[in-house]
């Protein structure tokens, strides 16, 4: 009969007919891997564990702990009904659970019509004086399909109470009813009526992943257009390439236990939002664009984020272009994960160097 050998971890190797072998030794993982690697190319590594950090909070570690989330990452919706009937499922926030969070968090929130656009006015319940005449606008993420109504509003809330600032979260349209150009639309007329109102250079604007992405496309066609841009940016772990391009689609694959792979539930959004462009095209792959002119940028990550290569090439891009780019990075965290628990130390703490970031640069 033939048995297959199965290493897990660096630790034990299973035989399918039941029995335990010793795992190899490093010395013995040394030479294997050595042979293996003697030349140029692709670079192969051994099956291991990932243990969880032990330098990080409690409630981040349980983040990082969890499983992988089951059906969304490895979805693929059939077609439009089957996509709102996921995202129906997946986005359950409840206006219960909002207004708890709110008392929780010492804020107000109204619903809002931006020129046609919906969006939601979130504020501490005491401004403070420094932010009095400051604004932040919030793109929600979600692979451009997720975080539509309440259940997009975590961002904006974190920015609120940890930053301390005024926040208009924007309830762009989405796929597969609203592709590109739709949500970029929604954003670009919030953002032209609110420089109306308030100088751009009291303004912030920032999001997570897909928000990120829209951030930066904002600030593209801003320029393009001749519009002003905002004093600052946050555009975190952003989807600045749709593509399956950047180290960490390969290094952190199956670490992330959010994203989990380019291959599950991202790679048929990024499709659904493109629409008729290639996935490369600049106008929904920002990556490609021009970040000539572009304002203060901060950006947050975690180091097992399958995104954190696209992190990594904005801020390069950025600096490229001669503009100022920060990254904030947070161990052991995947994708947006500092929006799992708004609770966790960790959580609070990206929302508070963004905010600390916003006060260095925005005007008073």
């Amino acid at each position: 009969m033939r048995r297959t050998l199965t290493c897990i971890a660096l630790f034990t190797c299973v035989v399918s007919s039941g029995s335990t072998v010793a795992a190899p030794t490093f010395p013995e993982l040394e030479q294997s891997q050595n042979a293996d690697n003697a030349k140029a190319g692709e670079r192969s590594v051994p099956a291991r564990t990932i243990p969880v950090p032990e330098d990080i909070s409690p409630r981040a570690q349980a983040l990082v702990a969890a499983p992988y989330r089951s059906p969304a990452w490895d979805a693929n919706p059939p077609d439009a009904a089957a996509w709102h009937k996921m995202v129906a499922r997946i986005s359950d926030t409840t206006p219960a659970e909002i207004q708890r969070d709110l008392k929780n968090m010492h804020l107000t929130m109204e619903p809002l019509t931006i020129d046609g656009v919906h969006a939601y006015r979130i504020r501490p319940t005491a401004v403070p004086h420094a932010h009095a005449n400051q604004l932040v606008l919030n793109v929600h993420g979600g692979g451009y399909v997720l975080g539509a109504g309440l259940s997009g509003v975590t961002e904006a809330m974190l920015m609120a109470s940890c930053g301390g600032y005024e926040v208009i979260a924007i309830d762009y349209r989405m796929p597969p009813d609203a592709p590109y150009p739709a949500a970029l639309n929604d954003v670009m007329t919030v953002w032209k009526a609110e420089i109306k109102t308030h100088s751009p250079a009291r303004m912030a604007v920032m999001g997570t992943s897909a928000g990120g992405a829209l951030v930066i496309e904002m600030v593209q066609r801003s320029i393009s257009e001749g519009l002003p841009v905002p004093g600052a940016i946050g555009p975190s772990t952003p989807w600045s390439d749709l593509t399956e391009t950047g180290d960490s689609y390969r290094t952190n694959e199956w670490a992330d236990n959010i994203l989990v792979s380019y291959h599950g539930y991202i790679s048929h959004a990024a499709k659904l939002y493109a629409g008729s462009l290639a996935l490369n095209d600049p106008n929904v792959s920002p990556i490609y664009g021009s970040f000539k002119g572009f304002p203060p940028t901060i950006l947050s990550v975690g180091t097992r984020d399958l995104f954190l290569s696209n992190t990594a090439r904005t801020q390069r891009a950025i600096e490229t272009a001669g503009g100022e780019a920060k990254v904030e990075l947070y161990e052991g965290f995947s994708h947006a994960q500092y929006l799992f628990d708004p609770m966790a130390p960790e959580s609070q703490e990206v929302f508070k160097q963004i905010g600390r970031f916003f006060d260095a640069h925005l005007q008073h």
